[in-house]
Order: C-alpha cells, then structure tokens, then sequence
C-alpha cells in the first residue's frame, strides 16, 4: 500500500488528516506494506516526523512493515536517530490521572516535608546562636552592621510612605461612624490604638518581608547557585551562623524600632485628617492619643514585631539555603519566602491576639 504525502507539512499549515489511512491499516485485509510517496511534498518540520513515527508504530502493531527509503534523507536520518536505541517497554509509564485524594495526600505529604525541614532549620539556628553566645562561632561584624543599615535606615522612606497612608485610612475609616454621634475627637483613640497595637507593625513586617525576605532569598540562594556555601564548608565555616545568624540578629533587632517609627507616622497621618477635616486642633489630637495610647499597648506591638522580625528572617533563610543549583530555583526561592513570610505574619498576629484578649492585655 502507498500512502502520499502532498503540500507542506510544517505546523502552521493546514494537513490532510490521516484518519482515513489509520481506518485502512486496521481493517482486516492483506496489507503487508506500506510504502511512502513523497513526490508532491513540500516544506516540513517536526509535524511531517510526529505523524512518521505514529504511522511506524501502529503499522508494527498492525504487524504492517513500513517502508521509509524512499522519504529524503533527511527524513531518513532522523528516524534512524529516533530509534538507534530501542525503547525498554518497561519505561514507559501510563499517563496518570490523580483523583482528588491523590493531590490532598501529595499536599500533605508536602506540608510534613516542609514543615520537618523548618524544625530541623530551627534547631540548626538555635545551636549556631548558642555557639556564637558562648564564643564558639563568629560571624564578620560588618556583615552585621550592613544587614543593620539594609533593615532599618534604607526602610525609611517605604514605611514613613505606607504608615502615613495607613494612618488616613484609619482615620477616614473610623469618622464615617463616629461622625454620627458627633464623636469626631475619638478618632484620635481609635487611629493611636490600632497602629500601637496592630497595624503598625502588621504593616511594618508585611514591607520587610517584601524588601529583606526576598533579598535573604535571593542572595543565598545565589551562593547556592553558585557553589559558594559549599566553598565556605570546605574553608570550615559553618554557613548557618556565618549567613543566616547575622541576617536574623539585624532583622530581629530593627524591626521592632521599624514599628515605633510607623506608630508615630500612621497617629501623624491620622493628625493630618483629623486637624484638616474635622475642625479638631493638633493639641487636641495629642492629648487624646496621649490619653488612649498606654506603654501595654506600645510594648504589645514591639513584641509582636520581633516575632514577626525572626519568622522572616526564618522564612528568608531557610528557602533561600534550600534553593536549587538553577536560575529559575531562585526565582521559586525568592517567591517561597515572601508568600511564607506573609503567612506567618498574619497567621502569628491572629494567634498573638487572641492570646492578649484571652490574658486581658
């Protein structure tokens, strides 16, 4: 049997379908042999090979012999190169088809790999700072005191910007009610309870985690790519506490100072509303957040801070030690933390206030 192949077989052209000669080779008949006319073909690619290679391997089993010497050559070499070494029937897999079960077991599985390795990164920090605590470890202190200027003097103007609008939006948020009942004066209440208490260093940990736990990332998982942590095991410097121990310590120890800074902007910008569209004079404004703002609720949000402070530094770190050898692993890595990061923010700020509504603070 000869089967022609007519006009340009390249991807963007429109082909003759082949359901027709597949119809034939499975009918029960007397075909023994298929033989290729390549007379009237034109341009081809790796369409014109797919459909070749399809083609041999239901003839074969078909129990049909394909014919290919009279395909050009290039044709000829191609397939000569496709099967040079034979295909091991054991080594092809079926197609999978997951259930739902399967991706919620995979996901789990995921979670306890994930969540082992944050333990075990955990405890591999916690022993690097006891040994730098005890001498046993150091670290270059002006590694320490660059990562100290990258979190908090270079933060500046991202939180002065973000803490001030943070502070508007409070306050225009809170008189929509309170001008109801005449109450305007409270907004200086609720604008210096909520930044002290929550929304400063919400907001405060949220940026850094976009600015140092994706730079964290990246850098480390740079030196990943570029064998450079191994260099520095091989030299007989422990990584954990000559990377990511410094890196921790200025993020912990700047971001609290971060949120007293965005306290003082947010209850500025909340000022600025107050002062401008409610007829309240600065003095007033002062004395009401005076009044309302006690050192618990200023102490609630620096300790909330440093714990945001060591999750994002953790969460930094951690995947950017745990990256690939390849361009695209730190661009996962650098993803990873900062989706990581904001996840332990929000889920530790839900847990750290319900603890202080459970004590009474």
């Amino acid at each position: 049997m000869e089967a022609a192949f007519v006009g340009d077989w390249i991807l963007d052209a429109e082909n003759p379908p082949l359901q027709t000669l597949y119809a034939q080779l499975e009918k029960p008949s007397n075909i023994e042999r298929l033989v290729f006319s390549t007379a009237r073909l034109g341009e081809w690619d790796s369409l014109l090979m797919t459909e070749l290679i399809r083609l041999i391997e239901h003839g074969a089993r078909q129990n049909i012999s394909v014919d290919i010497t009279t395909l050009p050559a290039g044709i000829q070499g191609l397939l000569s190169l496709v099967y040079a070494v034979p295909e091991r029937a054991e080594t092809r897999q079926a197609p999978l088809h997951s259930r739902w079960q399967a991706d919620l077991g995979n996901a789990a599985l995921r979670f306890s790999k994930d969540a082992e390795a944050f333990i075990v990164f955990i405890g591999e920090l916690a022993q690097s700072a006891f040994d730098a605590v005890i001498g046993k470890a150091r670290f270059r202190s002006i590694d320490f005191w660059l990562y100290i200027r990258e979190c908090g003097p270079s933060a500046f103007p991202i939180i002065t910007l973000i803490s001030v609008l943070i502070g508007l939006i409070l306050a225009f948020v809170g008189s929509v009610q309170l001008t109801l009942f005449g109450a305007e004066i409270y907004i200086a209440d609720m604008v210096g309870l909520g930044m002290t208490r929550d929304m400063g260093g919400l907001m405060a940990a949220i940026i850094m985690t976009g600015r140092s736990s994706s730079t964290f990332a990246a850098e480390l998982g740079s030196m990943q790519v570029n064998s450079e942590i191994d260099a520095l095991k091989s030299m007989g410097f422990e990584p954990m506490t000559f990377l990511v121990l410094p890196r921790m310590l200025a993020l912990v120890l700047m971001l609290p100072l971060l949120c007293l800074y965005a306290d003082f902007m947010g209850m500025l910008g909340g000022a600025l509303v107050t002062v401008s569209f409610f007829d309240m004079a600065f003095v007033q404004y002062f004395d009401r957040t005076v009044a309302a703002v006690h050192i618990k609720d200023i102490a609630m949000g620096v300790v909330k801070c440093s714990v945001y402070g060591l999750l994002i530094a953790l969460s930094g770190c951690q995947r950017g030690m745990q990256c690939g050898r390849s361009a695209s692993a730190v661009g996962e890595a650098t993803t990873s933390a900062v989706v990581t990061g904001i996840v332990f923010i929000v889920v530790a700020d839900a847990l750290m206030t319900m603890i202080c509504k459970r004590l009474g603070l």
